[in-house]
């Protein structure tokens, strides 16, 4: 038998390959402090993806690392080399040429200085007046000619990379060769536009043209990138020449290319900005440096500082429905290294999971959310340090060791039966067992279970009215407030799963909250704080539940400004309607007809607020907390367990 083998490689950097995979859980903790704080679980996520965790960069490092790598990209030189490199070609050949004329005595001499000496000054002119222009300095006309060829070179660089090393000393037999890959590229980019391309037509194209491509691209759709992202980095280096810059360059251009050579490069322009629009064909780029570049390496510098621009802006994540995963990889490696790819890597595995193992989900219209499963570990949470708090300040743990009874125990037992909740009676049930089979090994079956029973317990219903007006924001008071109701829903449903709970957040109207629903809420931008609204819905939730003792809870900022009117619509005033304030007492009325409490949890001292709370107090016979803004949740989770203990038994 052959036994598996390996091939072990250098290792090309980046994190410990062995190290352990990231526990998910962690990150899940860190946005749940973030909820906790205040924050969407959109925010929340953002944040963490932005500051990094667990010895990773976040995008926000790696946002600055790119920005480094632009001042640098900015700072390669001047976009006016080519003009520079042309004039200093043709002042040598101007020199070597007077030079020439210096010794000899005729009067064609004498003319001949006098047209050099009277050319045009502009770079461009000059080298179009002197085409027709008989030399008498071979070597003077050998650096006139390779004006033209840099030109050329120069114009192919521009839209294809290398080119000016490629052609240096080309023969005619080279520049046809290019010439011919135009006319095919051209052809197929036009056969692409009708619809008409194939694959084994690009694969054609490339085995016969193949090496004016190094990046050597598989499909036609990576050739036409490639293509277009360059010759749009070519027309945002002209745009960022000045006017006149502009128009020698460009009259040099011109000259430089013979009209078949113009004519396919022009119509190649087209078809790629026909192709990809969406780039960015033109805008003024500010470069800086003193050394100047020719027309190819300024467009590389350009098009790589498009791709840091289009880098910064993936990693910003500041875009609708933008993703991790819209970040290039390559560019990455290629701008910041394999370490920042590795990064990059580990926070789209950090997103991926949070989706994949079902705690992050989006909505029907694409915002993120916090799945059901998130939100009871977000809950659970919130509630410890609500206990911790309670425990650290002396007020005793609030463990509940007989969750999911019944009720009390009364020593009796009794068969059990499917849908039953009571305890099992271990006992009893492996005596039955014991007593079917006799000695040797027990074997339980159904019929040999028994339960403890119980005497019916008393249920709650509890409304938790939460105040989301925009106050509670610019208060602070929100991020305790979302806290505060998270932990209570979290005991409710937990620890005492016979009660109902029904989380009420009311601005200018209530609404019935949904947990998953308020982890991801923000206080509303609204005014109004209309607490009628939410008394009437604290009353149908406490009508649904005839037999359950009622606990009404109220955290808010700020004195009733909002009332339903007859149609149905709120109506906002401040200070105070009489009308709000009669109408919100007449809820208060129903509510407590209903047997229900209401304990109030002020979290402001305006005196206003304080005159009315204790107003409902006297008519409804509840208390009023002013807790401090961190301990909400201590006060609000003690006012729930002292109500369950002191409640009266029906």
């Amino acid at each position: 038998m052959r036994l598996p083998s390996y091939r072990y490689g250098t290792w090309s950097g980046g994190r410990d390959p062995l190290e352990p995979p990231y526990d998910v859980a962690s990150a899940l903790d860190e946005i749940g402090e973030s909820v906790l704080a205040g924050a969407s679980p959109r925010q929340a996520l953002r944040d963490l993806l932005r500051r990094g965790t667990d010895g990773m960069r976040g995008l926000d490092d790696l946002r600055r690392q790119v920005a480094k790598r632009q001042r640098q990209a900015r700072q390669r030189g001047r976009l006016d080399g080519t003009l520079d490199e042309v004039r200093a070609l043709l002042d040598e050949a101007l020199e070597l040429e007077k030079a020439a004329l210096f010794p000899d005595p005729s009067d064609a001499a004498r003319m001949a200085e006098m047209e050099l000496d009277t050319l045009p000054r502009e770079t461009s002119r000059a080298v179009q007046s002197l085409k027709p222009y008989p030399w008498r300095s071979p070597e003077a006309k050998a650096k006139y000619d390779e004006i033209e060829d840099l030109l050329r070179r120069e114009v192919l660089d521009s839209q294809f990379r290398g080119m000016k090393e490629a052609l240096e000393n080309a023969s005619p037999q080279d520049m046809q060769a290019v010439k011919d890959m135009l006319a095919d590229l051209n052809a197929m980019l036009e056969a692409d536009a009708r619809g008409e391309h194939a694959q084994a037509d690009f694969d054609a194209f490339m085995g016969k043209h193949g090496d004016f491509f190094p990046s050597q691209p598989a499909t036609l759709a990576e050739l036409i990138d490639d293509l277009a992202r360059r010759a749009a980095a070519q027309q945002r280096l002209m745009d960022s020449l000045t006017p006149q810059q502009r128009q020698e360059l460009g009259e040099l251009m011109q000259g430089a290319m013979d009209m078949d050579l113009a004519a396919q490069m022009a119509q190649l322009g087209d078809a790629l900005r026909n192709a990809r629009p969406d780039l960015p064909w033109g805008g003024k780029q500010n470069m800086r440096g003193e050394q100047g570049m020719g027309m190819g390496d300024g467009t590389s510098a350009l098009e790589d500082l498009a791709d840091l621009d289009d880098l910064e802006a993936a990693l910003g994540q500041d875009y609708p429905g933008a993703s991790l995963d819209d970040i290039d990889e390559d560019a990455v490696q290629r701008a910041l290294g394999r370490g920042a790819l590795d990064d990059v890597a580990a926070l789209q595995r950090i997103e991926r999971e949070l989706h994949e193992q079902g705690y992050l989900t989006r909505d029907k219209n694409g915002r993120l959310e916090l799945s059901p499963r998130a939100v009871r570990r977000l809950g659970a949470t919130a509630l410890r340090k609500v206990f911790s708090d309670l425990e650290s300040r002396g007020r005793g743990a609030h463990d509940v060791r007989d969750a999911g009874a019944a009720g009390d125990i009364t020593g009796a037992a009794r068969a059990w039966e499917f849908g039953d909740e009571q305890p099992l009676d271990v006992v009893r049930t492996v005596r039955n067992a014991v007593l079917r089979g006799g000695p040797g090994t027990v074997q339980l079956r159904v019929e040999d279970f028994e339960v403890v029973e119980t005497e019916r317990r008393t249920t709650a219903a509890v409304a938790l009215l939460v105040d989301l007006s925009f106050s509670m924001e610019l208060r602070g008071t929100w991020p305790a407030a979302k806290q505060t109701a998270l932990a209570l829903h979290s005991l409710v449903t937990t620890k005492y799963p016979q009660d109902s709970i029904e989380i009420i957040g009311f601005s200018d109207y209530a609404q019935v909250l949904q947990i998953e629903q308020l982890a991801g809420l923000d206080a509303q931008r609204v005014q109004g704080t209309n607490l009628q609204h939410a008394l009437m819905l604290a009353g149908r939730h406490l009508g649904k539940h005839p037999d359950a003792e009622p606990v009404v809870l109220v955290v808010t900022d700020g004195e009733p400004t909002a009332h339903l009117t007859r149609d149905g619509y709120a109506e906002f005033c401040w200070p105070p309607l009489p009308e709000t304030l009669a109408l919100t007492m007449a809820e208060v009325e129903r509510v407590t007809r209903r047997g229900a409490t209401i304990n109030v949890f002020m979290l402001d001292d305006e005196p206003r607020l304080v005159d009315f709370v204790e107003h409902l107090a006297a008519r409804n016979g509840g208390r009023v907390f002013s807790p401090d803004p961190s301990r909400l949740g201590e006060y609000v989770v003690s006012d729930y367990l002292r109500a369950r203990r002191g409640r009266r038994a029906h």
